[in-house]
């Protein structure tokens, strides 16, 4: 509950007060952003590649122009899955973020996972439908992306999909049209309540729908029971979420989304595609009372229950229901290659650190012999995102770097740790300085 108040008192922040790190985000295109996107760039090491692709006049007939973020672990033999984030009507405004976000890369690291994210600038009611084009962009931007990184399998790897709004429309358009392709997929206020037809091959893939009911928005709300209902009665691995106290464009859907995503990656994952879930790991939970049962062996009703992948998305499920959030349980990794260097009166310490996948970067303290000295950033976080569109700020993140007014004479021991997001705090990583 601590956690839980905490994040929601930054949400109040965030729509209060304007911080150096972000402005709070709305889906209304007549908004102006006060982050603005950073400049195309590309970034090459042994194990990272950003970059921007963009597409315009006859190779983007479904927007004005459309803009997408790649993230490319390159350090992996063979891409085994992309994830693919897609925003809602208006929000393109905001620009590409989330391929710098760097706890979508560790996610991305363990899995063997290429991110994609999209700003399609123009009618939502146009690319929110795949048939009308978008689709056919996303292929043109895959084989690009494999020319570029030779990773020539990103073109026939399988998706993980998210969306928003109009883009968990565009989810659901996808779900009826490449189920095939499609290893789990998550809506946040799915828009519109298409009437589609979905195969039984879109009956296998686990989908979660968040909404944020009636009273909020009507037709998210429609979409989500719907959609739900339509294929739980094809007995498809679908769940749903009513998160009460929230809104159209508030959620704190990352932290369910990126276990859900786990659960499904563990068992659909295979060398020619994706494979059903295995009926003896799936859960059952309860819509109204939220109770879990192992699917094997339950012989009630089960066409109003959400049905899940295993036990552990089951009880982020019920959390997420029933909190609003799923908080963190470990700590985050350590940091590692700690580097001190003087520097006329002032000792530079730099170190690495793997984001915490379930909960990204708070900060990082620094200790000398023990002692806390300093916090990177000195306030805030830092990195995080905002819980409108997932969007990540500040982009790219800030360099793992502290200046320490010092000039020991005899040795020291300097140490870094890491905090994530819902306060966790990882082991200290020392080092032994010798001036």
């Amino acid at each position: 509950m601590i956690r839980l108040l905490k994040r929601i008192c930054v949400v109040v922040a965030l729509m209060v007060i304007c911080c150096q790190c972000a402005q709070p985000r709305y889906e209304n295109p007549d908004e102006k952003p006060d982050i603005k996107d950073p400049e195309p760039q590309e970034i090459t090491t042994p194990v990272d590649s950003l970059f921007q692709i963009t597409l315009r006049d006859d190779d983007c007939n479904y927007a004005d122009w459309a803009e997408y973020g790649v993230y490319v672990p390159t350090g992996k033999k063979r891409i085994q899955a992309l994830l693919i984030l897609q925003h809602g009507c208006g929000m393109e405004q905001f620009g590409l973020t989330r391929h710098y976000d760097l706890q979508y890369q560790a996610f991305a690291r363990k899995w063997d996972l290429a991110v994609i994210e999209t700003a399609l600038h123009g009618n939502c009611g146009i690319w929110g439908n795949p048939e009308k084009g978008s689709a056919a962009g996303l292929e043109k931007v895959l084989a690009k992306i494999a020319v570029k990184t030779g990773h020539d399998e990103i073109t026939v790897v399988p998706w993980l999909l998210w969306g928003h709004s109009g883009g968990g429309f565009w989810t659901l358009g996808m779900l009826r049209d490449y189920p095939e392709k499609i290893l789990a997929a998550v809506c946040y206020s799915a828009a519109w309540d298409p009437d589609y037809a979905y195969t039984e091959t879109a009956a296998e893939v686990p989908l979660l729908l968040r909404h944020s009911g009636v009273d909020d928005c009507p037709s998210c709300a429609a979409t989500a029971y719907h959609t739900f209902a339509k294929l739980r009665a094809m007995d498809a691995p679908v769940s749903i979420v009513f998160n009460k106290g929230q809104n159209h464009n508030l959620c704190f859907l990352r932290t369910m989304a990126i276990p859900f995503w786990e659960a499904a990656l563990k068992q659909r994952l295979a060398p020619s595609g994706v494979k059903p879930l295995d009926r003896s790991k799936t859960w059952l939970g309860d819509t109204t009372t939220f109770e879990l049962f192992k699917e094997a062996g339950f012989s009630g009703d089960k066409s109003r229950m959400a049905r899940l992948p295993d036990e552990e998305s089951a009880k982020a499920w019920k959390e997420f229901a029933t909190t609003n959030v799923v908080t963190d349980k470990t700590p985050p990794p350590a940091p590692y290659d700690v580097v001190v260097k003087q520097y006329g009166e002032v000792l530079e310490i730099t170190w690495k650190a793997d984001a915490d996948i379930e909960s990204g970067i708070g900060c990082f303290n620094i200790y000398k012999d023990g002692v806390p000295v300093g916090r990177v950033p000195e306030a805030g976080e830092y990195q995080s995102y905002d819980f409108n569109g997932d969007n990540t700020y500040p982009v790219p993140a800030p360099t793992m770097k502290f200046r320490l007014i010092e000039k020991p004479s005899k040795s020291i021991r300097i140490g870094v740790e890491v905090t994530n997001r819902d306060g966790l705090k990882s082991s200290v990583t020392e080092i032994k300085y010798k001036p």
